[in-house]
């Protein structure tokens, strides 16, 4: 075990040593991370920002854009993760009757190469230069397993079961696996049956809490499967504390969580994250402000859970795989911008900023910067005004997803302190006193895109000026 931990270390160091000898004569590379929580739109983001890119019409705030003399997707560096199927997601979106493309499922990968004409005082002294954008692409689950690194299954399970029992009263899935819970003696020696049907009950409630709304659902591999599914490492639920006697269920499942970090989480973040320059995480806050304030606290902790897991200096194995190497800008997004009128983009944005505020102010991030906006990848609505009850009121139009039929929708306006969603949250409050919020599920407009424009945004070249710029 220290001889392979020895070798895999003096691997790791040569290969580091090799990419910062080699890094000068190369194309340089951005590696952008792209994850987001609940339903948050990472493969409707991933799609639109290539298009916007390979065609910048629409990208008047990405200040790189004029530099950039051609842009071509080009084969990826890693031939054993699967390319991100970005013409066959376009497709569905161009269509004449669009539909959105599938969600994340697992681990994909997209390279764009950008001509940049070099600026300033370099502009008469060097031809252009090729930059590529590998993009990344995984499941917003997996990045909250970031957080169990630095628990060990007592705390884990004293978490989740706080969180469960506070949900009991709402959720059927939280009932029942209370109720299954409350059949076993988890000091009693382990019976694999029970052990299935327990955590069957458990990925039930994850199921059901992520269809709520709520965000910090790990285990994340126990809602993403994928060819693990009714492994060993994935039969585990949370326990209360007590006594651990060999051969126990306690036992055993304090086993399985263990295995699942070292087997499962550490893999992934050493082979994939590590080598992550830049990260966005999506964040869908109207549908958990629509949710109530449970949803929005619980938000709140996992983007927390988030921003403490990306300072290296913290975690041991972190303090590894970032070592060389560092994220060193991480922007938050919140979703759905396109549901709201303009006049309430700020304060959506304020509101994902406060959530951010407490980690950032906590977290010393070696100099990475984080920011918060409030995006729409793919705008599906149009702004409108209307008479409702004597009084004008702002709206967005668009097509609901469900019935196909035009809808206008006013969500209700957020309040300009951000406290005034955040501080009942935080008390535990069950509902909203003075706010009711609504949200739609939009299907994508019939877009008709002239020659050099991609499709239709809010605030998209932002983010990419933000997360790219200073890099091109």
């Amino acid at each position: 075990m220290v001889i392979s931990s020895i070798a895999d270390g003096l691997t790791r160091g040569v290969e580091g040593v090799a990419d910062r000898l080699v890094a000068p004569f190369s194309d340089p590379v951005i590696r952008l991370g792209v994850t987001g929580l609940s339903r948050a739109g990472k493969t409707v983001f991933i799609t639109s920002l290539v298009a916007n890119l390979l065609d910048r019409g629409r990208m008047p705030q990405f200040a790189a854009g004029p530099r950039i003399t051609g842009a071509v997707l080009r084969p990826q560096p890693d031939d054993t993760v699967a390319r991100f199927d970005y013409e066959g997601h376009l497709a569905k979106l161009l269509a004449p009757e669009p539909e959105w493309p599938e969600g994340t499922r697992r681990v994909s990968e997209l390279r764009l190469s950008l001509r940049v004409q070099q600026g300033g005082m370099l502009a008469g002294l060097q031809g252009p230069r090729t930059v590529h954008l590998d993009i990344v692409d995984y499941p917003g689950e997996w990045l909250l397993d970031l957080g169990l690194l630095e628990k060990d299954f007592a705390r884990w399970s004293s978490e989740a079961l706080a969180r469960l029992e506070a949900r009991a009263g709402a959720m059927p899935e939280a009932a029942a696996f209370r109720a299954a819970l409350g059949q076993i003696d988890p000091a009693a020696t382990l019976e694999e049956p029970q052990a299935k049907r327990l955590a069957a009950a458990f990925t039930g409630y994850l199921n059901a809490a992520r269809a709520a709304g709520y965000s910090d659902c790990t285990p994340g591999r126990f809602l993403l499967p994928g060819d693990l599914e009714g492994s060993p490492v994935l039969t585990f639920a949370p326990l209360p504390a007590g006594e651990a006697p060999r051969q126990s269920l306690r036992r055993e499942f304090e086993r399985r969580f263990e295995a699942y970090k070292r087997e499962v989480v550490k893999p992934f973040f050493r082979d994939h994250f590590a080598r992550i320059d830049r990260q966005v995480v999506l964040v869908d806050v109207l549908s958990a402000i629509h949710a109530g304030p449970q949803a929005v606290e619980d938000l709140r902790a996992a983007m927390a859970d988030i921003l403490r897991a990306f300072r290296p200096g913290r975690n041991a194995f972190l303090s590894r795989i970032f070592q060389g190497r560092r994220i060193d800008r991480i922007l938050f997004a919140a979703t759905k911008a396109d549901h709201l009128h303009h006049s309430e983009h700020g304060k959506l944005a304020a509101i994902t900023e406060a959530l951010l505020r407490e980690a950032r102010d906590r977290a010393d991030f070696a100099g990475a910067r984080t920011q918060a906006m409030a995006i729409a990848a793919l705008r599906t609505t149009v702004e409108d005004r209307i008479s409702h009850g004597g009084e004008e009121i702002d709206v967005v139009r668009g097509k609901l997803l469900a019935s196909g039929r035009q809808a206008a929708l006013n969500a209700g306006a957020l309040p300009e302190d951000p406290s005034h969603l955040l501080a009942p949250a935080r008390a535990g409050a069950e509902n909203w006193l003075d706010g009711d919020y609504s949200v739609m599920d939009f299907a994508p407009a019939r877009l008709t895109l002239k020659p050099g424009e991609g499709p239709p945004h809010i605030r998209l070249d932002r983010a990419a000026e933000f997360l790219l710029g200073d890099r091109l």
